[in-house]
């Protein structure tokens, strides 16, 4: 099989919708605005999804659970109602104004976030997690759906890139104010404060986030005229290939990440106690509050920087071939494979971290591909729901079975081999970002194909 495409063969015309029109709906003033506050408005999502990573051994010890409980916790009682919830809720984004529905989700999450500081036990902070996930589902799909109204088509994958910041943002934020609030005044204390900003950012897109439907009047009624139910919606995508490859692969690098997100603090401080003991003295901090201010600072800052660089790469020398923008994120995931088994395999934690910051470079390039890729291979009227399948897809394997695989994996080789809780859960790592090479796989042959599916 070679790279040489056919002419893509034509859309159904009940499934197709005329195309936005070119001009933007607001001034690049007002449009540079609503993009810094979709992303702050991201931040705040992964900053509440993701500050529970810093605090699972504190949680773990306080309330006396186990890693598979860790990983439920952190991962697929979050994800199940995050994933599921995400597709209706896009098709009301289809319709209805974006806006309000993002302004509505951020407080809820945000309130959730708050509440998980008075659970007593595991099953209350279960209950309040899916809460969490109920809000968050509201997020996403809306955003890229207005983004790619916001934005002229060439810059697509770099304004998806942009906003896409927010999870190394997110995650940089919650794991240094989480680790830092946990040690002084608890791990409770760090859930209400990370639930207080969400607030302020929800009144802000209910009073300032313009849906663009509004000026773009002739688009809203085409589009309406033409709107796509969901199986119309899903057997269009049935026919574009791109969109499944680029889904699995992201769905895998979902598994690698979040299945390492709740047991990374965790692998250090079991297998690198003294030696982060000493670091964290030497700032004046105790273990957990360094950890979060490490691995936030280095995740964060090298994510978003990969996310970035991801979007840009895609957008210069797509213009060019399409091809170009799985080239990144297919070879990514090969060299991140041998980079991240490096970092768990050194005996230096300082040069452990400083290894990691490669890895998380890496690790978020395909961002701006992916999601400028999903919303391309779709007519406008399609897009939230294209969107929130392709979260759909990413979050349930990610995000469900990531933690729960490794925290399962990792108490196996821990009490079922014998290798104990420190060899346990560098093995449990190890062995996850093996997967790697399956997205790489899915990237290639996404590449294949994504010249005649782009159609939008």
């Amino acid at each position: 099989m070679t790279d040489a495409v056919s002419p893509a063969a034509p859309p159904k015309a009940e499934a197709v919708a005329p195309a936005a029109p070119d001009a933007q709906p607001f001034s690049p003033g007002y449009t540079r605005y609503a993009m810094w506050l979709l992303l702050g408005i991201y931040v705040i999502n992964f900053l509440d999804r993701q500050v529970i990573n810093i605090l699972a051994e504190p949680i773990k010890e306080d309330l006396g659970l186990s890693d598979a409980q860790l990983g439920l916790m952190s991962g697929l009682a979050f994800a199940v109602f995050y994933t599921f919830l995400g597709i209706p809720i896009a098709r009301m984004a289809e319709r209805k104004n974006r806006a309000v529905i993002i302004g509505s989700a951020t407080a809820i999450w945000s309130g959730f976030t708050a509440m998980c500081a008075t659970a007593g036990n595991f099953w209350q902070l279960i209950l309040y997690r899916i809460g969490v996930g109920v809000g968050e589902a509201g997020c996403t799909p809306p955003a890229h759906s207005l983004i790619v109204d916001y934005v002229p088509k060439e810059k697509r994958a770099s304004a998806l890139a942009f906003y896409s910041m927010g999870t190394p943002i997110g995650g940089l934020l919650g794991l240094v104010m989480g680790g830092l609030i946990a040690d002084m005044h608890g791990w409770r204390t760090a859930f209400l404060i990370a639930g207080v900003p969400g607030v302020i950012f929800a009144l802000l897109a209910f009073f300032t986030l313009k849906e663009p439907r509004r000026v773009m009047r002739e688009h809203a009624e085409r589009v309406a005229a033409t709107s796509a139910t969901f199986s119309q919606t899903v057997a269009y995508l049935a026919s574009r290939p791109t969109f499944w490859f680029i889904a699995f692969a992201a769905a895998i690098k979902a598994f690698i990440g979040y299945g390492h997100a709740p047991f990374t603090a965790s692998f250090f401080l079991r297998n690198h106690a003294a030696e982060i003991a000493q670091l964290a003295d030497g700032f004046g901090l105790k273990s957990v509050g360094f950890l979060g201010l490490a691995l936030g600072l280095i995740s964060g800052t090298a994510g978003a920087i990969g996310s970035w660089v991801g979007g840009a790469i895609a957008d210069k020398y797509g213009k060019r071939d399409l091809r170009a923008y799985m080239v990144a994120p297919a070879i990514a995931s090969l060299v991140t494979i041998p980079v991240y088994i490096t970092a768990v395999s050194l005996d230096s934690a300082a040069v452990a971290l400083f290894v990691l910051a490669i890895n998380a470079f890496l690790g978020t390039l395909w961002y701006g591909p992916v999601y400028g890729t999903g919303q391309s291979v779709v007519p406008p009227h399609m897009r939230a729901t294209a969107a929130a399948i392709l979260l759909f897809i990413i979050n349930l394997i990610g995000l469900g079975l990531g933690p729960l695989a490794v925290g399962l994996l990792s108490d196996y080789l821990n009490k079922g081999v014998g290798l104990g809780a420190a060899e346990g859960v560098r093995w449990a790592l190890m062995i996850s970002a093996s997967f790697g090479l399956v997205a790489f796989a899915c990237f290639w042959m996404a590449r294949r194909t994504i010249r005649e599916d782009t159609v939008s």
